[in-house]
């Protein structure tokens, strides 16, 4: 780690440590913060979104530097006249410059592997690490999309045909004693069938000719970003509140059951002072933990999901002991933890309110994501004819669903009162 992120993370952590130092005195006090105090808390925050930010356009310079580098060494090896192309870089821009015949583009990763959408760990070298125009596009969806960062099991495949996958329902109930040459009792667990589709998701950018022509731009990168942005906007909005019909079945809606009640918020009057309809307090987010089953609370993949309003006013909360359940990351590029559990950030997730199912806490691997392979880049220089862009097309197709529903996701619901 260099020591420029060192002093990010140490800035983020005085940050953090202010903030709390100002929670601490009002709460010391017995009263709420002062507009004053209240201001200073808020600018903390931005503080900590600001360095984190910071932290991700450094090691997206790290990134752009390991590939310049690579490329200016390949530069000074002068391979002789007919050495073959194999940069999938060239071929890419020069298909976007239209230099090739073909219309269409499919983008696939270099290599298969079994869940290739899991986001790679940054401060262990992954952004220095020279990646694909697939890699790239695809890690701009991950980060757009919480559920996809909050490791749901990815089904990749070839084609888009329906895949039918089994759906527990109920587990088996306990066994029981049975006695000498007695027949045993039927105890099998409930299964159904949850159907993953292919749903398409598409839109267009268009992109001067000069841009496309000027090779000191670092088209992959700009077009990776305005792709995966906008499908992991897109897709990642489904992958939370999509209705099953038509659209993925999102997380929150398969769980949103009473079968995923977790914990009702408490009313007003239990909060005490400085309550809020719908608010959450410490103990709603310790009841959630324990509303999760260990084997399921236990699992590498379980986490919390909320929006980031919803993260700054947990922040504020103490356990009975006075400590905060919220804590940030030890270390530069670990995730901010609420009871030693990874905590997501999904936009789409409702805020704080009354009825809001606001908090999503669970097992993510027993959600689905199916993905078909290829995203399909398209150029036309016909569309804009008159102003002299390109316009590309891009098309992802994906689906999402819970095939465990036997209480391995649990949400908190704002109380009414």
């Amino acid at each position: 780690m260099s020591d420029y992120i060192r002093q990010l993370h140490s800035k983020r952590m005085s940050a953090w440590e202010q903030a709390k130092e100002t929670l601490e005195v009002a709460a010391s006090e017995k009263r709420d913060l002062t507009a004053e105090e209240d201001a200073k808390y808020v600018r903390a925050n931005q503080d900590i979104s600001d360095i984190d930010e910071k932290i991700g356009e450094y090691q997206e310079s790290q990134r752009k530097a390991a590939e310049a580098g690579e490329y200016f060494a390949k530069l000074e090896a002068k391979p002789t006249e007919g050495t073959r192309n194999d940069n999938k870089a060239d071929e890419l821009r020069s298909w976007l410059r239209g230099e090739t015949a073909s219309r269409s583009y499919d983008l696939r990763p270099e290599t298969r592997t079994t869940g290739d959408l899991v986001k790679g760990t940054a401060t262990a070298g992954g952004n220095t690490v020279k990646t694909s125009f697939y890699d790239r596009l695809v890690q701009h969806l991950i980060v757009n999309s919480g559920v996809l960062q909050a490791n749901p099991t990815v089904l990749t495949t070839d084609g888009g045909e329906a895949l039918q996958i089994p759906k527990t329902s109920t587990h088996s109930s306990s066994a029981t004693i049975v006695a000498e040459a007695a027949a045993l009792t039927a105890n099998e667990p409930t299964f159904g069938q949850v159907t993953l589709n292919a749903y398409k998701y598409g839109f267009l950018m268009t992109v001067s000719h000069e841009l496309l022509n000027d090779t000191s731009v670092d088209l992959e990168g700009y077009l990776a970003m305005q792709a995966g942005r906008a499908l992991g906007n897109g897709f990642g909005a489904h992958l939370v509140n999509g209705s099953g019909s038509s659209q993925p079945n999102g997380v929150l809606i398969a769980n949103g059951g009473a079968g995923g009640l977790g914990k009702t918020g408490e009313t007003v009057a239990q909060q005490g002072t400085g309550g809020v309809i719908g608010g959450i307090i410490a103990d709603d987010l310790i009841d959630l933990f324990y509303s999760v089953i260990a084997p399921y609370r236990n699992s590498p993949s379980c986490s919390w999901l909320m929006q980031d309003a919803t993260v700054g006013f947990v922040r504020k909360l103490k356990d009975g002991q006075g400590r905060y359940i919220w804590q940030p990351g030890l270390t530069a590029g670990a995730p901010d933890t609420i009871l030693d559990k990874p905590l997501v950030t999904d936009p789409n997730m409702p805020a704080i309110g009354t009825g809001a199912k606001s908090v999503l806490f669970g097992d993510f691997s027993t959600y689905f994501v199916r993905r078909v392979e290829a995203i399909r880049f398209e150029r036309s220089l016909d569309f804009h004819f008159d102003t002299d862009v390109v316009t590309f097309r891009t098309l992802l197709r994906g689906d999402g669903n819970q095939v465990d529903t036997t209480g391995a996701l649990k949400y908190f619901i704002g109380n009414t009162t």
